[in-house]
């Protein structure tokens, strides 16, 4: 009794509205929108790929990605290291092996919640938990070893592809060895990074 009450009483509400002139009430504001998030084309040698950046579970990596992007780092950078089934990962050589210097570091945020699956993409770095510099990379293949746990720190996912990953798979099946200052993995025919820029939104 009491619900059909209150359906009755809106409803006499409602009809009495126009009689006294009363105002309608205003009507919510819908709620905005969330930002749609922030997209980078990778051009290589090989073709191009999009990644699309997860600021929400990685803010620091990717604020710090995006700014050598915007400061144009990447152009003429290589995928210096190609391993079939794990990753590629490159943004820290030129085309003649040298280093291209990328003094700013980041924090490790590799406890986001997101894990090295296949066409994520990570930040690259050595042993120090928090030395990861430029370099990228590219996960090939489903990599829970990368993984953080309770002993170790993992390596912090920060994108994933959306577009190309056919290429991505392309860079991952060339011919691989010894070639200059690297050992092994390295392409032997260089992999270029022609450019990385941002993708406009619509």
């Amino acid at each position: 009794m009491k619900q059909l009450l209150l359906i009755v009483g809106l409803t006499l509400s409602t009809c009495l509205t126009p009689i006294f002139g009363a105002e309608t009430a205003p009507k919510p504001a819908a709620a905005a929108a969330p930002a749609a998030a922030p997209e980078v084309r990778v051009v290589t040698s090989m073709g191009s790929f999009v990644i699309e950046l997860n600021a929400e579970r990685a803010p620091l990596t990717v604020a710090h990605f995006l700014k050598y992007v915007d400061q144009g780092h990447y152009t003429g950078t290589i995928f210096h290291r190609v391993v079939a089934n794990f990753v590629i990962q490159g943004g820290g050589f030129d085309s003649n092996g040298k280093a291209i210097p990328a003094p700013e570091k980041v924090v490790n945020e590799s406890g986001n919640g997101l894990t090295n699956q296949r066409g994520t993409v990570g930040m690259a770095r050595a042993s120090e938990p928090h030395g990861g510099d430029a370099q990228f990379y590219v996960n090939l293949y489903d990599n829970e070893a990368l993984d953080p746990n309770k002993t170790r720190w993992g390596y912090a996912v920060f994108g994933k592809v959306v577009q190309g990953m056919e290429v991505v798979d392309k860079i991952g099946n060339v011919a691989t060895g010894s070639r200059g200052l690297f050992k092994e993995d390295a392409p032997l025919q260089p992999v270029v990074i022609e450019k990385i820029e941002r993708v406009a939104g619509p």
